[in-house]
């Protein structure tokens, strides 16, 4: 169990005992502080943080956002717009997706969290108990946001995942009633461990960076050894089919998607490993069977619990040789009685445990007699 380990702070004091700020200009160091994430950074000043959010959202370019993380108590005459800073450590924050969760959680801060958009689908036994105990209020969705509980919760912020701009729909609405509204993008992340390194973003909310830095170094850790030892002694590459079918189209993940990367990493050869776009690509149905005729696996089986699922949105699937073979597995093994599934929370943060239950399923011969933790196979 990791330990909190308090962080150093910077902050200077003025002659009265106060703290201030010094110029912007005052740089504490220029070495990046990110890794993996493409979507975020953290420049660490004299006295307060600033991280940048980039492009967060599916289809945004060129933007930026910025936040200055500022230690409470602290003096913010500098700042030319008081909107922009957010008073660290967060005291109350309101989260739109399971993934901020397991963050949140391992950073032993579960006690801010105050209102969740589906409540009943988190996972953490934690958590969903202090749903049950009205700890953590159920806040609504999007459109249908519960505004005046909101504003009654005054949280420090709001944590958002992006589909649209940020003008667009309820966003706008909750910048419009004076709520800090950041964009956390980590869904967004194309490599494993960039989408856990958000860890770090989140560990400055609370000015936890180092109790953060240190999480994310044993991930990075385990994750980079497991993968090392998977290339050195994998003999072949199965080839994989992923997802399902929706209305005679199958949404393609890309070959340059965080799941295409855990494939590879894994020892397997995704099917659509060479293409690259940065939004899932519609395909016809009759062009992905022709196309996985040659798959050996079929994983991510989208919301179907068995084979006889699978037969019935089009019979040809079971034609597949991955199909007739039984090699079919999906992410659903974690799972609540509401629906809540701990692949999309915990798995977040774990992208090593999903690695290796990959990899236990492509190359059993590995890890003999592992049992999956996130997978389950289809019957």
């Amino acid at each position: 169990m990791l330990k909190t380990i308090a962080c150093t702070s910077f902050l200077a004091y003025s002659c009265h005992g106060k703290p201030t700020l010094p110029s912007e200009n005052s740089k504490l160091h220029e070495a990046p502080t990110v890794s993996y994430a493409k979507r975020f950074t953290i420049e660490h000043l004299k006295g307060y943080s600033q991280i940048s959010v980039i492009n967060p959202w599916q289809g945004a370019s060129d933007i930026i956002q910025k936040w200055y993380l500022v230690p409470r108590g602290a003096q913010l005459s500098f700042f030319p717009d008081s909107s922009e800073v957010i008073q660290v450590p967060v005291r109350k924050i309101i989260c739109m997706s399971t993934t901020h969760l397991a963050m949140i959680s391992a950073l032993d801060e579960t006690g801010s969290l105050v209102g969740f958009s589906g409540t009943r689908f988190i996972f953490g036994k934690d958590l969903s108990g202090k749903v049950e105990d009205g700890s953590i209020y159920e806040i609504g969705y999007e459109d249908n946001l519960n505004k005046e509980l909101i504003l009654k919760l005054n949280p420090d912020l709001i944590m958002v995942y992006g589909i649209g701009s940020e003008s667009s729909g309820y966003i706008g609405k909750l910048k419009e009633l004076g709520i800090k509204v950041l964009f956390n993008a980590d869904y967004l992340e194309t490599d494993p461990l960039g989408k856990a390194e958000w860890i770090k973003m989140i560990g400055a909310l609370y000015s936890k960076e180092t109790m953060a830095d240190s999480i994310f170094k044993t991930i990075d850790y385990e994750y980079n050894l497991l993968k090392a030892f998977i290339k050195e002694n994998i003999t072949n590459r199965p080839k994989v089919l992923l997802g399902l079918p929706f209305k005679d189209q199958w949404f393609i993940s890309p070959g340059n998607s965080y799941i295409s990367q855990l494939i590879v990493d894994a020892g397997g050869d995704y099917l659509w490993q060479n293409t690259i776009s940065s939004v899932s690509m519609p395909v016809g149905l009759e062009n992905v069977y022709l196309k996985a005729l040659t798959a050996e696996y079929w994983l991510n089986t989208g919301s179907a619990v068995n084979k006889s699922e699978i037969f019935s949105l089009d019979p040809r699937l079971a034609g597949l040789s991955c199909f007739k073979n039984g090699n079919l597995y999906n992410n659903n093994k974690r799972t609540s009685s509401n629906g809540g599934n701990d692949y999309w929370e915990g798995g977040s943060l774990n992208p090593q445990i999903i690695l290796k239950d990959i990899a236990t399923i492509l190359h059993p011969y590995l890890f003999p007699g592992r049992e999956l933790f996130y997978y389950r196979k289809l019957n």
